[in-house]
This record gives C-alpha cells, sequence and structure tokens, in this order.
C-alpha cells in the first residue's frame, strides 16, 4: 500500500516511469517485490523495521540505496546491485563481518558506504577489514579512506604482498629478515585513552606484540640509498704529481630516501 501511495502522489502511469521511491518512516516490516519497475534508481527505506532485503534482486539500474535504521541482519541478494554507489546500512543488526563483506564485494562502483553501529563493528579490525576487502569504497562510515590507511591493511590481510614490498629495494632485492611460512598472527588491541597525544610522525597502530610492530614499521625503512662523489675534492693528475691536493680525503655525498 505504501509503494502504491507513492505512485499516485507522483502520478506516475507506467512502472518504467518510476525512477525513485520514498518509503521512510513507514513502520515497514516487509516489502513487496519491486523487481516492476526496471529503471528505478534512488530508493529510500530508512527508519522502518525490515529484516531483509530479498525484493531488490532484480533492481539493476539502482544507484542510491538507504537502509539505515532498521532492523536488517543479512544481505542475502545485494551481490545483485552491481550498479549501487551509495549504500547506508548503519543502525541495523549485522552480526556476521565476513558474510556482509562476501555480499558487497560484487560491487564495483559502491562509492559510499555506511556500516556502523552494527554489533559486526566490535570485530577488532573492523574498519581495516572493510577497506581490505573493498577497495573501491572512497568513503566508510562518513569518514574518506585515506592511502595511509589501504597500505597499512596489507601486512594484516596478505602476508604473502606483505613479504614482496618488504623485500624490495632499488634495482636489486634484499633479505626481507621474515619468513611468509609463519603467518602474521592478529593480537587483539587495547584501545588507545582518548588523552593520549601521538606525534604527527609516529604510528598511531596499538600492537600486544613488539615483533608485529617492528614488521609494520620495518616496511617504512629506507628503500633507495644514493651516494654521489664531490669532485671538488679529488685531486686532477697534475695536482697529484704537484702534492697540492694529495693530503687531502675524497669526500662522498650519501642521501637515503623513505
Amino acid at each position: 500500500q505504501a509503494v502504491e501511495d507513492q505512485l499516485k502522489i507522483y502520478g506516475h502511469k507506467s512502472d518504467a516511469d518510476v525512477f525513485e521511491l520514498f518509503l521512510s518512516k513507514k513502520q515497514l516490516t516487509e516489502v513487496m517485490d519491486l523487481s516492476r519497475f526496471k529503471n528505478l534508481k534512488y530508493l529510500w527505506l530508512h527508519h522502518n523495521k525490515l529484516h531483509g532485503i530479498t525484493f531488490l534482486t532484480k533492481n539493476y539500474c539502482l544507484s542510491e540505496l538507504y537502509l539505515h535504521n532498521n532492523e536488517i541482519f543479512d544481505l542475502e541478494g545485494l551481490h545483485c546491485l552491481p550498479s549501487l554507489n551509495i549504500l547506508l546500512l548503519h543502525h541495523n543488526e549485522l552480526k556476521n563481518i565476513d558474510a556482509t563483506v562476501k555480499e558487497l564485494k560484487g560491487m564495483l562502483n559502491l562509492r559510499i558506504l555506511t556500516l556502523y553501529q552494527n554489533p559486526l563493528c566490535h570485530y577488532n579490525m573492523y574498519r581495516l577489514y572493510v577497506i581490505y576487502h573493498l577497495p573501491a569504497v572512497e568513503m566508510f562510515d562518513r569518514k574518506y579512506v585515506t592511502e595511509k590507511e589501504r597500505r597499512s591493511v596489507i601486512p594484516f590481510f596478505n602476508h604473502n604482498k606483505a613479504h614482496v614490498i618488504q623485500s624490495m629495494a632499488f634495482g636489486r632485492k634484499i633479505d626481507a629478515s621474515w619468513d611468509p611460512r609463519s603467518p602474521f598472527k592478529q593480537k587483539p588491541s587495547h584501545p588507545v585513552p582518548s588523552d593520549f597525544a601521538f606525534a604527527d610522525n609516529v604510528d598511531k597502530t596499538v600492537f600486544d606484540n613488539p615483533e608485529d610492530a617492528v614488521f609494520v614499521r620495518s616496511l617504512k625503512r629506507s628503500v633507495m640509498v644514493i651516494t654521489s662523489l664531490n669532485w671538488d675534492t679529488v685531486p686532477t693528475r697534475e695536482e697529484k704529481y704537484l702534492e697540492e691536493k694529495g693530503t687531502k680525503p675524497t669526500q662522498m655525498l650519501t642521501i637515503k630516501l623513505r
């Protein structure tokens, strides 16, 4: 009935003319199959009492979906929406972070996503886990994803790639001093006190195991060393013969790039 009321308000005579539906704050516990609206792009369903979203499996043109403030515990069927660009799911009942991320992985156009105020947020590395598995997302939980965050997740979720990065040097490979066969185990971290101040050049990640901290820090070591000779300090053939500069040591200039 809520859908029919919206169609009457906007005066739509054909289902193909429906590009948006505003169904928020209707106390809805379920929604009829919306596959009849083939061109639907914008759908507002926030502030209802929905438990699932199986009614959206054939709305392939859907670009923006607002499902926050519901009681959703399962995202089954959401992977069928390849055009989705904005998805708001905060303040729901999503508990399984693996199942949630698996359902969202196929959305290559997804740029804005919210999942905060769900039970899955208690996962120890919640934000990093989502950022790693959904690389297309540019804004997550109302905060832009930074390049520093994208780099920091590699040691935790892709050990082989972390080992390659660790072992690369300028023009050659070096000993990484790390065995990829030994898994990089996650340790539960303690929350940092709100009054604890970090310098801008200090990594804010907290580790229980000091070896983990040393490993992450080692990724930031110098990867290139350039050495240049100061030719002004090298005596010429005539000067060597006259022994005017023969006693002065040759000067070398070394530059380390981090």
